[in-house]
């Protein structure tokens, strides 16, 4: 059984739309969103998969059977999936068999995990792209909570994990250079992304952002899910 998160209507948040971040930004897909996360960031626009103390468990969450999620998720059609949350590698062994499965049928599977929770095997010949989110000290979440260097490593040494950082303000940077030198992440391999809720906050972060990148030669990542919906569930 796996825990996922649930939708107002009741049903469970799976959804079709186009891939808002990073480096498949634009791609039409199929979201998967579990619940429960190891982490508590002070931004996150998804606390009702993890902030018991104001949101109800059980009106948040629903257990379902792979089998179940399988059949939801090919109704769509669309042989690209990914798996957000929470965060999904909380539950990997019950994750594995589904994501193992969906491969076979020629998905194109990706995880978003915040990079504290090494993968075991079995997701790591499943899936197809690594959306790693370190979280730096904006989050809000204690060094170390959010930096568990066995785990940075396990995905710096897969070819297909990519590193996304949130960023807030400028000095935010330095933080970011500070990691990937201590942790020797692969800079072509990075990411930086504007912290926002709203298309101003994403825009006005951007502008600088995408400078920083360019002067660093790092990826740049806005999130258009937000540009075109605003922070809306199920888009």
């Amino acid at each position: 059984m796996l825990r996922v998160s649930r939708m107002p209507s009741g049903e469970p948040e799976i959804f079709r739309s186009v891939q808002g971040e990073g480096v498949s930004a634009g791609t039409p897909t199929v979201f998967l969103r579990l619940a429960t996360c190891n982490l508590a960031c002070s931004w996150c626009d998804t606390k009702y998969t993890w902030d018991w103390d104001s949101y109800d468990f059980d009106q948040q969450v629903m257990p379902m059977q792979e089998s179940d999620l399988e059949k939801r998720i090919l109704d769509f059609d669309l042989p690209h999936l990914v798996i957000t949350g929470g965060e999904p590698l909380m539950q990997q062994k019950a994750l594995a068999p589904l994501a193992q499965s969906l491969k076979q049928r020629g998905f194109f599977c990706e995880v978003e995990t915040n990079g504290t929770l090494a993968p075991q095997q079995e997701m790591v010949d499943a899936v197809s792209q690594w959306n790693v989110s370190p979280k730096l000290d904006n989050s809000g979440n204690d060094q170390d909570r959010r930096e568990v260097p066995e785990a940075l490593q396990a995905f710096r040494d897969l070819d297909s994990a990519y590193f996304k950082f949130v960023v807030v303000g400028p000095s935010d940077i330095d933080e970011v250079l500070g990691l990937i030198e201590k942790h020797d992440l692969p800079a072509d391999r990075v990411i930086l992304m504007p912290e926002g809720a709203t298309a101003a906050a994403i825009n006005d972060r951007g502008r600088w952002l995408a400078e920083a990148c360019a002067e660093n030669g790092f990826r740049f990542s806005t999130r258009l899910h937000i540009l075109l919906w605003g922070d809306q569930r199920g888009r």
